[in-house]
C-alpha cells in the first residue's frame, strides 16, 4: 500500500482534509504550486483541481519517461 506525508506535499489548510476533498481542490493546495501557477495550468492545460493534475496525460507520459529511465 503507498502512503504519503501529507504534511510535505500539501499546503497547512488542505493537511487535515479527507482524501475527496484533497483531489477536488485547486492544484495550489499542493505545497509550493501558488494561485498564479493553477492559473496558468488552467489556461494550458484545462486543469482546475489537485485530480485533473493527477490525470494531464504530459504527467503521465513523463512519470511514465521517468520510470523507463529508473529500470536500466
Amino acid at each position: 500500500m503507498a502512503s504519503i506525508d501529507l504534511d510535505k506535499v500539501l499546503d497547512k489548510a488542505w493537511a487535515d482534509k479527507p482524501l475527496t476533498e484533497i483531489l477536488a481542490a485547486p492544484v495550489s493546495a499542493l505545497k509550493g504550486v501558488s494561485d498564479r501557477d493553477g492559473e496558468l495550468l488552467k489556461e494550458a492545460f484545462d486543469v482546475t483541481s489537485v485530480a485533473d493534475l493527477a490525470e494531464l496525460k504530459y504527467v503521465r507520459w513523463a512519470q511514465a519517461l521517468a520510470a523507463l529511465e529508473a529500470a536500466k
